[in-house]
């Protein structure tokens, strides 16, 4: 029996007021697959992020998520469903520690605080920046190390899939190919991924599908290889 995706958007609109962002988006992420959205700044990939997490007042069309239709339902419930969403802005909680802030994930996993000590180990595994800093207050690591605590604190609920909007954004190259190490790990370990990403070159590079987006809506789509390898395209809808 083939297998079913994890994700999949059909038809989808959005708009911020009168405006109409997104303009029938379609598109599906497999499970333990990475897939990109790239394209421009403002062709609608934040916009589609936020819309299937159900960030946004008006959206039509139709996002199953490992079959269940999301499109009536709050964020809260996509969240319980499985589906994560790492904003660009991080939002870090102010006065936590790094171990405080990943135990907010881990209080939101079905689980709950039963699996502190094992969620702990798994991120001291994938993130080693962090657990030298369980003790210090989050805000006062760098942009990238509250970057990777973000993700950590996402994973640490335990989701069926995580969406990634600009991990990249204001973080020193150093840290941007350390982070993608890390990404390349948790492809490895089967996460499934849904990433934004303004470097489109690391993004491609450990994606195994991508899809262009140029004005709210699809315009092409293929593996992530060939895309990596074809510099026209990226000319075409990717240059600055």
């Amino acid at each position: 029996m083939a297998q079913a995706p994890v994700l999949s958007v059909e038809k989808l609109n959005a708009w911020y007021d009168r405006s109409h962002i997104l303009q029938g988006v379609s598109f599906h992420v497999m499970p333990g697959e990475v897939v990109s959205l790239i394209g421009r700044n403002g062709a609608g990939k934040t916009t589609a992020m936020k819309s299937i997490m159900g960030l946004l007042s008006r959206t039509t069309g139709q996002v199953r998520f490992n079959g269940v239709s999301l499109l009536e339902r709050p964020a809260h419930e996509r969240f319980h469903h499985g589906l994560a969403f790492v904003f660009e802005e991080r939002r870090i909680v102010p006065g936590l520690t790094v171990m405080e802030n990943i135990e907010l994930g881990v209080m939101a996993s079905p689980e709950g605080r039963k699996r502190t000590k094992e969620v702990v180990e798994e991120i001291a595994e994938t993130f080693p920046r962090l657990k030298e800093r369980l003790a210090q207050e989050a805000v006062t690591m760098s942009g990238g190390e509250q970057q990777m605590l973000a993700i950590a604190r996402a994973m640490a609920a335990q989701p069926k899939m995580i969406m990634l909007d600009e991990p990249s954004e204001g973080i020193m190259p150093k840290l941007v190919d350390e982070m993608f190490e890390y990404f390349e790990l948790l492809k490895k370990k089967g996460v499934t991924i849904l990433l934004v990403e303004q470097s489109v070159e690391h993004a491609l590079r450990i994606s195994d599908r991508a899809y262009i987006m140029d004005q709210g809506e699809i315009v092409h789509e293929a593996p992530a290889q060939d895309l990596l390898n074809d510099e026209a395209i990226q000319e075409r809808y990717c240059s600055v």
